[in-house]
């Protein structure tokens, strides 16, 4: 996938302009990541840990709790399916289906048995090496700006946000 990434072959949706906000740059779609990635225009982590402004300390809150939703969601799903205790060295295509039909059927099991608490419980995703050679391109910074500025707008903003961080 990182490969994917790089090369501009991961199919992601082309970059468009951020809702009701006032900035009409084209921001990128990303995947949320941690400090173990090195970010890229399509790849947002936090900003360091040292000396944050309101809006730096915001979007790393942002950030985490996008982040944290994904591996929960994982979790479940894994939890459901040995098949995704491991590397699927199969076809994309073929990997694609097989997430989908774990979705559907998790979503059919929910429909007939109802929420079961303990199908939230999931033990957090395995650490993994640090990836990247280190300083993050100007452009993916600039990218992390305009986003912590959209969610400390009134466009991006909400309610409770600052009650979090």
């Amino acid at each position: 996938m990182y490969n994917l990434l790089v090369n501009g072959q991961l199919n992601i949706p082309d970059s468009k302009p951020l809702p009701d906000y006032e900035n009409t740059t084209k921001m990128p779609h990303v995947i949320v990541a941690d400090e173990a990635f090195s970010m890229s225009q399509h790849v947002m982590r936090p900003y360091a840990r040292r000396n944050l402004d309101i809006k730096k300390r915001l979007f790393n809150y942002r950030l985490s709790r996008a982040r944290r939703f994904v591996e929960c969601t994982f979790g479940i799903l894994a939890n459901k399916g040995r098949v995704f205790h491991t590397a699927i060295m199969l076809d994309p295509d073929f990997v694609k289906d097989i997430v989908l039909a774990a979705c559907v059927l998790h979503n059919f099991v929910r429909v007939r048995d109802g929420y079961q608490f303990e199908d939230t419980l999931t033990s957090p995703m395995e650490n993994i090496e640090v990836i990247g050679t280190g300083g993050s391109c100007t452009a993916a910074k600039n990218i992390r700006n305009v986003f912590a500025d959209y969610f400390t707008s009134p466009a991006g903003c909400v309610p409770w946000q600052y009650n979090m961080i």
